[in-house]
């Protein structure tokens, strides 16, 4: 299977190019026994924060979102220590790279493709993560949800890629995520969305479906025709 009149490539950043469970892991040793668990929470309800406030109208960026997100995990584990807290979110500024990030970005843009990344993430956190992986010079534009001021699934959200490519259709541009719902969305609103599967899970029962699966970043480019 390729993909044809593929004009952009658009990541996903946290979960996608980036390991959200970076800070954890860097700092489990201190956290002791309930390191996992706080991990997999923080994740869970930065996410739902996000939903959440889309839904309610009451926008907040990422880095307030995520802290928010961190309180609430630390408080429902019974877990007291205010410079862990901010050691975590440090260590969310400068997250670990997937191996199989860098090495597809280049071969994209040695076949003539932009690439750029489409993120919940303010600018800042964005840069931050981008410049601190050593992926700086494999990607063209850095597109935060703040110039729509909403959070993925949103339509206007997805439409910012579209405007930044400078592409006349959404299925020039293919949209790769390694979250279900952030692919099916990206799907729905018209990307060639692919998932890379980070994780065995099956696909939300939402509207919108991948195009392709695969298990390797490493692998795209041979589908891009």
């Amino acid at each position: 299977m390729t993909f044809e009149n593929i004009h952009a490539c658009v990541f996903d950043a946290y979960g996608t190019l980036f390991d959200v469970h970076t800070p954890v892991s860097r700092l489990a040793a201190q956290i002791g026994e309930p390191a996992d668990a706080l991990s997999q929470l923080w994740r869970q309800k930065q996410l739902e924060y996000t939903w959440l406030r889309s839904l309610m109208g009451a926008h907040a960026d990422f880095w307030q979102v995520t802290g928010e997100a961190l309180d609430y995990a630390m408080t429902r584990l019974d877990i007291q220590d205010s410079e862990l807290r901010d050691g975590l979110m440090a260590h969310y500024l400068a997250l670990d790279a997937y191996s199989d990030a860098a090495p597809a970005l280049t071969a994209l843009r040695a076949g003539g493709r932009r690439t750029a990344i489409l993120s919940n993430g303010n600018p800042h956190m964005l840069k931050s993560a981008v410049s601190s992986a050593g992926l700086d010079e494999h990607l063209d534009d850095l597109i935060s949800v703040e110039e729509a001021g909403i959070y993925k699934p949103h339509a206007s959200v997805y439409q910012l890629a579209v405007d930044r490519m400078g592409v006349e259709h959404p299925a020039h541009i293919c949209f790769v995520s390694a979250n279900t719902w952030d692919v099916q969305g990206g799907a729905h609103f018209g990307f060639t969305a692919l998932r890379i599967e980070r994780a065995p899970v099956p696909d939300d029962n939402i509207p919108g479906a991948p195009l392709a699966r695969i298990t390797s970043l490493e692998d795209l480019p041979a589908l891009i025709a």
